[in-house]
């Protein structure tokens, strides 16, 4: 099961990612493993030496009890020092972002994939669709020739 972060290849280039862990209760869990879940807006962000996933929506699990729940609260992430200290010197140098690609389960363990981005000037996005979009049509004429 894997539930990806669709608009963040539109709005940001992709350098390079990772893997993460993250700590989650046992009802986020659940909510996670049936799709629940909504990485639209959502960063991470380096805080006081962690990484956070930073206003990512997991919907509260249906059967759950919990009345004070916060579906956007900030959700810490698992990554040995050394790779944090990387992270670290990679973010300064070369100001870069990072995002969540996706949420998927391996195994029991609920992962992270975090990527290394750089945002998109809203002319590179017109034109990364006009190019799209000119691609499906000549698709589809080649297509409509070979029958």
């Amino acid at each position: 099961m894997k539930i990806s972060n669709k608009k963040a290849t539109f709005n940001y280039e992709i350098i390079e990612s990772f893997e993460a862990g993250i700590i989650l209760s046992g009802a986020e869990v659940k909510s996670i493993k049936e799709g629940r879940v909504n990485l639209t807006d959502s960063f991470v962000k380096i805080v006081s030496g962690d990484l956070y996933l930073i206003n990512a929506e997991v919907p509260q699990y249906r059967y759950s009890t919990d009345e004070f729940y916060d579906s956007r609260k900030s959700r810490k992430l698992l990554v040995k020092r050394y790779e944090l200290i990387q992270i670290a010197s990679k973010l300064k140098a070369k100001n870069l972002l990072l995002i969540p690609l996706s949420i998927y389960t391996k195994g029991k363990l609920v992962k992270v994939e975090v990527a290394y981005a750089r945002g998109r000037k809203r002319h590179e996005k017109k034109q990364r669709e006009k190019e799209r979009d000119l691609d499906r049509e000549l698709l589809y004429e080649s297509r409509k020739f070979v029958v």
